[in-house]
């Protein structure tokens, strides 16, 4: 039987990653209720931290002997330079490693430089284990296909093992530009018309500004905030709603960053639901009394009478529900609840459901498919490359509008901001303008 010593450093990581798995399925489980909350709030992002450093591994190991050992073995390590290349690979990924990290100890009103670079070297690790693997993939296929019994030099085999890594690291050092540059843009602001089923014809060409996904955290601060906050005034909406994923930090941490949202001054209101990362805070009661104070309402699985300016006999109905990670971390008074989300909202009127995650707006349609419009976020587009892929599949709604039956749309914003990684590729950073037509 082979013990644990002799398993290969790939199988200890992969083990290692299980049991920190294992240890996030219990506390959010059996001990979710017998912990206070500042423990289980710390206890949670260390897991979450130390299962993806763990899982992260596995790759960094790949990316060592795919970048560093190869040449190891060749005439470059002779080279006054591959010195200075091993410690910039280790550095590297030394960086994307400690990204985590930063939730916990680098959060302020603006970001620190450290975390900047660190979620850089992770968009940028992402992309080289993608190419590493593609080509990888590529070279075997080749082989395959070249057959067996061909023979080659081993001076050509040399310099065919070298170009995979080489090429890997061009192509991923002109992505990481480009997604830096894309994302340092503001976010385009895109208009969408929208029919609405039931809508009073009183209400008709009403503006609704839909924001997602602004991440305050580590490497969003209060100027990316102040500039959104500025690009929604000028729109001048109607109403402004933000579905979600506004925060990765404690309220009283990041408060000073947040200041920008008592500027939005929308005539019929600006309005809140959570988002997953919300509950990755556990610290959303504190949210809620926070965004108040800049007369933002959270909509706690309850809903408003959205009354047309025109005529107070029109109105429609506007509902959040909490984000479905509540029932996942068993966060206590929290969970989807359409039920009490739409309590008093009847078919005679038309229903727009706030709900953060496409999942979720899934869910809400097979419950209540009278639904005239469900705003979502969640999916942030994929964000960078290659996460399309994933982003895609595993959401019902991937981004942009979509029409669910005759009378019922969802919209799934691509996210104002972005999540930790301060790039985008192949999606690009949204406010969305959505203007309500009366049929």
């Amino acid at each position: 039987m082979i013990s644990f010593k002799q398993l290969p450093l790939e199988a200890k990581a992969a083990v290692a990653a299980g049991l920190v798995f294992f240890s996030m399925m219990l506390s959010r489980s059996y001990l979710a209720e017998q912990l206070e909350l500042r423990t289980r709030r710390w206890l949670l992002r260390l897991q979450m931290a130390l299962f993806a450093n763990a899982l992260m591994l596995i790759g960094s190991l790949h990316v060592w002997r795919s970048t560093v050992t190869t040449f190891s073995r060749s005439s470059a390590a002779s080279s006054f330079c591959f010195i200075p290349w091993k410690i910039a690979v280790f550095m590297f990924l030394a960086l994307a490693h400690s990204s985590f990290f930063t939730l916990l100890f680098l959060v302020a009103e603006e970001p620190y430089f450290f975390s900047l670079a660190a979620y850089t070297c992770l968009g940028a690790y992402i992309i080289l284990i993608f190419f590493l693997f593609t080509l990888g993939s590529v070279e075997q296929a080749y082989k395959f296909l070249a057959g067996r019994g061909a023979k080659a030099g081993t001076g050509n085999k040399n310099s065919r093992t070298a170009m995979k890594p080489v090429l890997a690291v061009m192509l991923t050092v002109v992505l990481t530009i480009v997604g830096l540059l894309n994302a340092s843009r503001p976010p385009t602001v895109n208009s969408v018309e929208v029919p609405v089923h039931k809508l009073p014809s009183s209400m008709n060409n009403l503006k609704v500004v839909l924001l997602s996904d602004i991440h305050l955290g580590p490497t969003v601060g209060k100027t990316k905030l102040a500039m959104i906050v500025r690009m929604v005034k000028a729109l001048k909406p109607d109403i402004t709603v933000i579905v979600g994923d506004l925060t990765d930090s404690e309220a009283e941490i990041i408060r000073p960053a947040v200041e920008p949202l008592g500027e939005l001054n929308s005539p019929l209101g600006t309005y809140f639901v959570t988002g997953n990362h919300e509950y990755y805070t556990s610290d959303v009661s504190n949210w809620f009394e926070l965004l108040k104070s800049f007369n933002i309402r959270p909509l706690h699985n309850e809903n408003v009478k959205i009354v047309s300016p025109k005529s107070t006999d029109d109105w429609f109905c506007l509902a959040g529900v909490d984000d479905i990670e509540a029932d996942v971390l068993r966060y206590s008074g929290h969970g989807m609840d359409l039920k009490k989300a739409l309590r008093d909202c009847s078919s005679e009127h038309a229903i727009v459901l706030l709900a953060h995650q496409p999942v979720a707006a899934k869910w809400a349609l097979q419950e209540r498919p009278d639904i005239n419009l469900i705003l979502s976020g969640h999916t942030h587009g994929g964000q960078i490359f290659p996460l399309h892929a994933g982003a895609y599949f595993l959401n019902p709604f991937f981004v942009g509008l979509y029409k669910v039956g005759q009378n019922t749309f969802v919209y799934v914003s691509p996210g104002t901001m972005y999540f930790g990684i301060p790039m985008r590729l192949g999606s690009r950073a949204e406010i969305t303008e959505i203007i309500l037509r009366s049929p």
